[in-house]
């Protein structure tokens, strides 16, 4: 399959496990914390979650009580995004494409935050398959000394996704089910 077709299956499947996603999420999330790269970092970077992804409401709020810095992207230009500081969700709003983005001004600057990323597809050599616009594989070509961990749903991995050099495979794609490590 290429890029397109993969996008069309995997958002069908979104919509067809939908009632599993916020338990999935959970299990998912709770994994993360375990690991040592979330538990030793002082700033954790998180997606904004939105139409039917991996929830990160569960990192967020553990990040928060932990006293751990956090902060969301923003697109700041064409391609382009950055990360500001956020305490709650309070301080984010509907931005690009409607998705959650942060309403401060504080720009995030902990270039070894643990960095968790979305993606549509993974494999497991996790090759990742995104929306499409290359905002993270800039992001990381750019910022290189971020871990970084992809949060995914089972029905998110396929046996192959097609990758080109451009592409940035996340060090551990993490599911409810398994944990695929670099």
């Amino acid at each position: 399959m290429d890029k397109a077709e993969i996008r069309k299956t995997i958002y069908r499947r979104r919509a067809e496990n939908g009632g599993t996603l916020l338990p999935d999420s959970r299990i998912i999330c709770e994994k993360v914390m375990q690991t040592r790269e979330f538990q030793s970092a002082s700033a954790i970077y998180v997606y904004m979650d939105c139409k039917g992804e991996v929830s990160v409401r569960p990192l967020l709020e553990a990040a928060w009580k932990l006293g751990k810095k956090t902060a969301a992207p923003r697109v700041t230009g064409p391609g382009e995004m950055r990360y500001y500081y956020i305490s709650s969700y309070g301080d984010v709003a509907p931005g690009y494409y409607n998705i959650p983005e942060p309403t401060t001004g504080r720009e995030a600057a902990d270039e070894d935050a643990l960095l968790i990323m979305p993606g549509v597809a993974f494999d497991p050599m996790r090759h990742r398959c995104g929306y499409g616009q290359g905002f993270y594989d800039r992001y990381l070509a750019a910022h290189t000394q971020h871990p970084t961990i992809a949060l995914a749903f089972s029905f998110q991995i396929l046996e192959e996704v097609p990758a080109d050099s451009n592409d940035i495979r996340p060090d551990m794609v993490v599911t409810e089910k398994e944990v695929y490590l670099a």
